[in-house]
Formats: structure tokens, sequence, C-alpha cells
């Protein structure tokens, strides 16, 4: 099928919300990437490749840059088709629609060893909702078992999941694990590099929702003739939308630097790098033991995408900063269960899939797992959650959200906590 007739069958029907999540870790940290010599500070890696060499990439997936954001550790690039983040070890590419994701895969391989001597996949992560529209999408993302088959011949060490309800919302995940590092571009050779563990936490939590309210949706459509007399810009339309929706106020905007972008004639996007560490989390935090300073605190991000069209509603939010799950102070970064009834209450969904991706730990066996306490959290947030506002009601209550789905799976190095919801 050629571009143009591509271009016009995707432009004449609805559109594909949830996102294509790929994620791949070329060291065990920022620290273990090989020096480079236009490396500077911390821009260091993946960070030295150039924003037309990343585009050049992108042009292969069918996205575009519309911004870049640059961190102390990371960059963030907002594309026409969602959002791509760019640290010195790691890249994760989120996209939506009809992109084709994988297709990028093998280019961020050669990209990653010609220009970041970084030949190796340390871990690798491929992972999305199940389709609203499959008939819709090209080749290798027609199906899950194409989608395998596809990673599968690029990785010898992959496993492949389907999480939750085969005929409901269900979330699929592919992973590898570094059993020594594998190296793609040269597979007959096997590995000299010696196992490591991760003792960075990683840890990453998406709110997925769909059938937004029509409150919820209505400012997302920006077809109004007068904006352009008023010369506001996609980004600055979007920069006042977040303000007036509490999207700017989901982390402490001290902490918070927002790049959004407004679509016409409706859609939004987001990304946020976030400052994180012992000044801005909770003294009792899991992670932070007496006088233990180990772990990865510094900058996260989180990234909102919404297409609010009647009939094919959908909002994601994903964050990678680690949450606790007790209640926050004021003024500190928020807990899990804050943060859910946060998003939530913005978008108001009829369906919800949650999911929480974490790095295992060797803690207390008497302790409970993070991720049934992530469950626990969970199911208190949506019960707190009620939407009030246009949908149909009777006696004039609030309606709230029943879970329809928990599962938890543990992988090598991971633990998931999967939950599913629905107004009742």
């Amino acid at each position: 099928m050629s571009p143009d007739i591509i271009d016009d069958y995707q432009a004449s029907a609805p559109f594909e919300g949830p996102e294509k999540l790929l994620e791949i870790w070329f060291a065990q940290s920022a620290a273990d990437v090989p020096p480079l010599d236009n490396a500077r500070g911390k821009k260091t890696g993946l960070r030295t490749v150039s924003r037309q060499t990343w585009e050049d990439m992108l042009d292969i997936v069918r996205c575009k840059v519309l911004s870049v954001i640059q961190g102390d550790e990371m960059d963030a690039y907002l594309l026409s088709e969602s959002s791509f983040f760019v640290s010195p070890h790691r890249l994760i590419l989120k996209t939506c629609g009809t992109t084709l994701n994988l297709l990028g895969l093998p280019r961020i391989l050669e990209i990653a060893a010609r220009e970041a001597n970084l030949t190796a996949v340390y871990r690798f992560f491929y992972s999305r909702k199940s389709f609203m529209f499959p008939e819709r999408q090209f080749e290798p993302h027609r199906d899950w078992k194409q989608e395998i088959e596809y990673l599968d011949r690029i990785f010898k060490n992959g496993a492949a999941y389907t999480v939750g309800k085969v005929n409901g919302d269900h979330w699929l995940l592919y992973l590898t694990t570094p059993d020594g590092f594998f190296n793609p571009l040269n597979s007959d050779t096997g590995s000299s590099h010696a196992e490591v563990e991760d003792l960075h936490i990683d840890y990453t939590i998406e709110i997925l929702m769909s059938d937004l309210s029509p409150t919820a949706r209505q400012p997302f459509f920006f077809s109004d003739p007068s904006i352009q007399d008023e010369g506001s810009t996609p980004l600055s339309l979007a920069a006042e939308l977040s303000e007036k929706l509490g999207i700017s106020n989901i982390f402490p905007p001290s902490l918070t630097h927002l790049d959004a972008y407004a679509f016409q004639p409706c859609g939004y996007s987001s990304n946020a790098l976030i400052k994180w560490g012992h000044e801005s989390l909770e003294n009792n935090y899991k992670h932070e033991v007496e006088g233990n300073t180990a772990g990865h605190f510094g900058e996260g991000y989180y990234t909102i995408h919404v297409t609010p069209e009647e009939g094919w509603s959908y909002a994601s939010f994903e964050c990678n900063v680690p949450l606790s799950t007790s209640k926050s102070s004021k003024g500190k970064i928020p807990d899990l269960k804050s943060l859910i009834k946060r998003v939530v209450d913005i978008f108001e969904p009829g369906r919800i899939t949650l999911t929480l991706f974490i790095s295992s730990e060797q803690g207390d066996p008497v302790e409970e797992p993070a991720i049934e306490e992530a469950q626990r959290v969970f199911k208190a947030a949506l019960t707190e959650c009620a939407v009030s506002s246009d949908r149909p009601q009777t006696n004039g209550s609030k309606k709230s959200y029943k879970r329809t789905d928990k599962i938890n799976y543990e992988f090598g190095g991971y633990d998931l906590a999967f939950a599913s919801f629905e107004l009742k």
C-alpha cells in the first residue's frame, strides 16, 4: 500500500489511541556506557546522538518530532504520535495510531552500535494494551503472534505474555532477560559479558483509560477559529489547558518541566521531566533505608496522550518515578493512590487498565509484596473516585468503579500488577 493511500486510509477512520511501547536498555546504568570523544557532562552514550539521526529513524516508524526538552539525565521528544525518551543507556519509544514502532528497532540497534559503541542489549521490553481497531494496523503489528515472530527473529532470549481477558481488555508483554548480554547485531558470536544484576529501581506505572466522559473530552477539542486570531500556538494552548485541568499539578510544578502540545482539531500530548530524590520523597519511602542512598535518585518522566473523539476516546498516563504506597505529606511528590485519583479525576474514564511493572527486590518475606500493595492501592483509589458529570445516572447518584480483573505476575527480575476497572 503506498504512503498516500495509507494517509488517506488513516484520515478517514477512527484513530487508535492505545500505544505500542518499546524500551531498550543497552547497559545497566548511565555509568556503564562506553566513553565517547563527543561526550559532555551527562550527555553521554545515546544522548550524544544527534536529533537529525533520531528523526531519520522516526521516519521509519511514521512519526515526527514536534518539540524537545532536555533534562539532567534524559531528553524527552514529543512526537506527532506520542513520545520518545533518550537516556545515556536506555531508549523508550511510545507510539500510537498505526505507527510502525517495531520497524524502527533494527535502525535503533544500528545507531546505538555505530554512534554510542553500545553493541549489546541488556534488557528489552515491548508492551501494549489490546487494540481497539486491530484490523487497521500494518505489519508487523496486525496481531500479537506476528509481533512475537518479528521480535524472535531479533532476540534469542525473548518471552511473550498475554495478561488479562483475551476477549476483553488485556495487556501484552514481550521481554528479554540479562542472561549475559545478547548482541542481536552479531548473535553468532555469543556474549563476553558476565551476567550482572540491575541494582537500580525500575518502576513504571501506566493508567490506560477509555470511554472518557463528555465533560472530560470537551476541553481537548481545539477547532474554534478564534484561537488563530488570538495568536495561540499548539504549545501555548496546551500549556494553558494543562494548567486549567490540573495536569500541571499532578506533580509539584517546582519539580516538573512540562512540555505539552494541542493538536488541531483535537488531541493532546505532553511529556514531563521530574526531579525526584530524598528531598522530594517521604521519609518512610520503602526504598529509602536508614543511611542507605543506594538506588536511582535523580530524574524521571511522565507522559500523557489523549484521543478525545466519541466512540474511541482514550487517554494514557505513564510514569517511571517510584511512588510510595503510603500517604504522602503536602508538598511531596504524590503517593500512588493520590496520583491515580488525580489522573482519573481529570479524564473520567468508563474503563481503566492499570499496570505497575517494577524490578523485584529481595526484601523481608514477611512483608507484603510490592505488587500486592499496589493492587490494594489501585482498588482503594478507584473506590474513592466517582464520576458525577454528564454520564447517565439513576437518582442523581454518582457512579463508582468496580474491579473486573486482578492479576499478579512474577518475571525474571520484575513483578507486574495488572488490574481492570469499569464504571458500575
